[in-house]
Formats: structure tokens, C-alpha cells, sequence
């Protein structure tokens, strides 16, 4: 066995079940469960109410192990507590969005609505649904498990990304997008 990394803090009210490759813990906001590779080793101090994670050998691949896997027990155990959000924001005049049953829908300047079906575990909360000038389309995605929350924010940006020159498109609440000067025309004779 060897280094151990800063252990996680568990809180109380999540309960820890460690299964030979696999950690499943439960809380307030859900259940969620992590791989673990059978390089590492994970344990759960149940006085202190800490997880542990440490390496079997020193080989370059499994220190890498280590720290990532340290790191997804910190965001499972941060997700079951108090869960992860995403804010974005459409910029464009009557860009809009909405949300109909389990599928957020987009008007982003296409001929048609872009559909997303809401993944399980996700909520979508619109705070202003009608983009305006100077005055932004807004909501809010909320889940417990912070991978699945990135892929569908990172799939509902790609429907119609920040275009440089106008500044249209979706973006994260915290995107700064770089414009663009439009062509200046030339000496016109």
C-alpha cells in the first residue's frame, strides 16, 4: 500500500457501502455509485467519517489513478450533499427557451426547435425564457452528478455555439466570448 491522498470528508446523513470496485454512496439529494480500478484501494473510516483512497504499486498510470479517482469520490460525495449547477445564457433577438414535459426546447435561429430530453436525476429551471437586446435568455441545469451535468450543458451549448462578430448563441453565465471587428471595406474608388 502506498502515499494516501487528503481524505473526503463524509457528512452526516450519507451513508457509505464499499463493494470490492465499486463505492456507492447515499444522501439528501440521491444515490450515486463510482468504479474504482483494482490498482486502488478505498477506505471508510467510519469514526472519523473520512474515505481514503490509496494506491497499490508506484507505477506512473496508477498514481494517475489515484488522484482522479480522490477526485470523483470528492465530486459523488459533494453531489449527493449539496449537487452541481450549470447557468447559460442565449444572447439573440427571439432566441428562446422552454421547457415542454421531460425536453428542454431551444429557438435558436434555426428553421425548427432543438429538442434535449432531460437526462434522469436533472432539473432545468428557466429564470427568463425570451431573449431580448442587452437583456439575455437565462436558466439553470441542477444535478447530483457533476459529469453528467458538464456532457449535457456542453451538448446544449453545441446546438448553436457563441458566434464571434454578433455575439449570438448560448453560452455559460461565466463565458467571456471574444468579438470579432466586422470586414472594413477597403479604399472604395
Amino acid at each position: 500500500m502506498s502515499n494516501m491522498l487528503k481524505p473526503v470528508e463524509v457528512p452526516k446523513g450519507v451513508e457509505v457501502e464499499l463493494r470490492p470496485g465499486l463505492i456507492r454512496a447515499k444522501g439528501p439529494k440521491g444515490e450515486l455509485e463510482q468504479a474504482i480500478p483494482e490498482e486502488l484501494e478505498v477506505h471508510y473510516d467510519e469514526d472519523q467519517r473520512q474515505l481514503s483512497v490509496s494506491r497499490r504499486n508506484d507505477e506512473r498510470d496508477t498514481m494517475g489513478l489515484h488522484g482522479l479517482h480522490r477526485s470523483l469520490l470528492a465530486n459523488l460525495i459533494e453531489g449527493i450533499t449539496k449537487g452541481f449547477e450549470k447557468k447559460l445564457q442565449i444572447h439573440g433577438t427571439g432566441y428562446n427557451v422552454n421547457v415542454k414535459g421531460k425536453q428542454l426546447v431551444l429557438q435558436v435561429g434555426y428553421c425548427h426547435e432543438v429538442a434535449f430530453d432531460i437526462p434522469e436525476g436533472m432539473e432545468v429551471e428557466i429564470e427568463q425564457n425570451a431573449a431580448q437586446p442587452d437583456n439575455p435568455a437565462r436558466f439553470t441545469i441542477r444535478a447530483t452528478d457533476k459529469h453528467a451535468l458538464g456532457q449535457f450543458a456542453a451538448n446544449v451549448r453545441a446546438s448553436r455555439p457563441p458566434e464571434p462578430y454578433k455575439g449570438k448563441g448560448i453560452r455559460y453565465a461565466d463565458e467571456h466570448v471574444r468579438r470579432k471587428e466586422g470586414k472594413a471595406f477597403a479604399g472604395l474608388e
